[in-house]
């Protein structure tokens, strides 16, 4: 997936192909989950002793106990439902001519609500450049990395990952020797999407600008220097499957009790004011697939504006394109997509760049917090009932004798790309109104 220093790796023949095809369950579903959790489709970018260095990097004095629950805690990573070793969701062993770690799609689409850990929800307690940062200075590496991965713990930069590794590969996926300005933007801020919402979407991505039926799409995490177009080819059935288990992930179901009657008083409510963007829900549902024009949703514009059309261009020219004969292009939209809230009682924080803890605040933008940090631990105590969110402490000032991990463990609205603004559509509600929208937001 990612450039990191790899001159500390040797880059053998491209031409190579590693991780063998999975054995083939009875249903696509059933194949794609094996393939998921069982097949590592990015070699090794770092020795399998890094992981268990990666307490001298903390400068502790010594292996703590529980080490598995420390870098856990410490990186915003998951037990694995599934058999993966001592390794959390997200890190899985691979060999490619050396035996290794590496990553895979779990590391941001796999989450923790309630202290149970799911597939397909978005991880929202990551710190993804840490996690890198240090596994490379356990490695030995200290180069610095190539951009900035996440500017704010459980954000990450996906959409400039994308750009940047688009921008070493030839149209026909080929390794350039240089790579090619696409507009690489580092401060989009982007809160990861639950699974779940993706088979109610015709197109996908934050702005809607990509289809959701494109599977080459989803394979653009695996262009590491050392995986070929062959590669990219011999995995394309086993993502197909991905695809199908993608788009069988349902949404976990609130636990606690709810009040009914308050309930389905808020149906009423959303039924009037929000389903004409976001759809309506139960057997007969509908979703509208509507991208809002970014000035009448008025949300933070940086995502809308980094993703560039020099990217959009590469894109559509490249092998991610070219499926299905005309193939699925990736074009420029007007705005956000107002996506499906399937589940969404689950998905805090909310906003495309996750600027906004709780559900209550979204539907109330005059109580939003500008700065604020939270637990980042995913048990019920850290999560907020009544507001339908995490629970956070607000601070006035970020203390600047702290380090730059510990910075970015607090959310800075004021910062590019951070701004909490827009979607204001719940302040004429009264309160009695958004607390009865609340409770029917929990039976989704």
């Amino acid at each position: 997936m990612l450039y990191l220093a790899f001159a500390a790796i040797p880059i053998f023949d491209n031409s190579a192909t590693f991780a063998a095809e999975p054995k083939a369950p009875d249903s696509s579903v059933d194949r794609g989950y094996k393939a998921l959790t069982e097949t590592p489709f990015v070699p090794p970018l770092w020795s399998y002793s890094s992981y268990d260095k990666l307490w001298k990097v903390w400068e502790a004095k010594e292996k703590p106990a529980n080490y598995q629950g420390e870098v856990q805690k410490r990186y915003g990573l998951h037990s694995a439902p599934f058999k993966n070793g001592e390794l959390p969701m997200g890190l899985r062993k691979a060999s490619f001519l050396i035996e290794g770690l590496t990553i895979d799609c779990m590391v941001c689409h796999a989450g923790s609500i309630l202290g149970k850990s799911y597939i397909g929800l978005g991880n929202s307690s990551l710190d993804v450049h840490a996690l890198f940062e240090d596994l490379n200075l356990a490695e030995g590496r200290k180069t610095k990395l190539p951009f900035t991965f996440s500017n704010a713990r459980g954000t990450n930069e996906a959409g400039g990952m994308g750009v940047y590794l688009l921008g070493y590969r030839e149209p026909d996926l080929k390794l350039r020797s240089s790579r090619k300005d696409l507009g690489l933007h580092d401060d989009l801020c982007e809160d990861v999407p639950a699974w779940w919402i993706l088979k109610k979407k015709q197109t996908m991505y934050y702005t809607g600008g990509a289809d959701a039926r494109s599977v080459r799409s989803k394979m653009q995490f695996m262009m590491s220097p050392l995986v070929s177009r062959a590669d990219f080819e011999r995995h394309e059935k086993a993502f197909q499957d991905i695809d199908a288990f993608i788009k069988s992930v349902e949404a976990p179901k609130y636990p606690f009790p709810i009040d009914q009657k308050l309930a389905d008083k808020g149906g009423l409510v959303f039924n009037e004011n929000c389903a004409k963007c976001h759809g309506t829900y139960g057997e007969k549902w509908t979703y509208p697939n509507k991208i809002i024009p970014i000035e009448q949703i008025g949300t933070d514009r940086k995502r809308f504006d980094g993703i560039t059309a020099k990217f959009g261009e590469a894109y559509n020219e490249s092998w991610f394109s070219k499926e299905k004969g005309d193939g699925y292009l990736v074009t420029q939209t007007k705005g956000y997509q107002a996506p499906p809230l399937d589940g969404i009682w689950a998905t805090a924080p909310y906003l495309h760049n996750g600027s906004v803890p709780t559900l209550y605040a979204l539907l109330k933008s005059d109580v939003r917090p500008k700065l604020f940090t939270r637990s980042f631990e995913t048990n019920e105590a850290d999560y907020d009932r009544d507001k339908v969110g995490w629970k956070i402490t607000e601070v006035k000032s970020i203390p600047m004798s702290i380090s730059v991990f510990e910075q970015r463990k607090y959310y800075d609205t004021s910062k590019p790309g951070r701004s909490n603004r827009g979607h204001t559509f719940g302040d004429d509600l009264t309160e009695g109104e958004r607390k009865a929208v609340l409770e029917y937001l929990k039976t989704l």
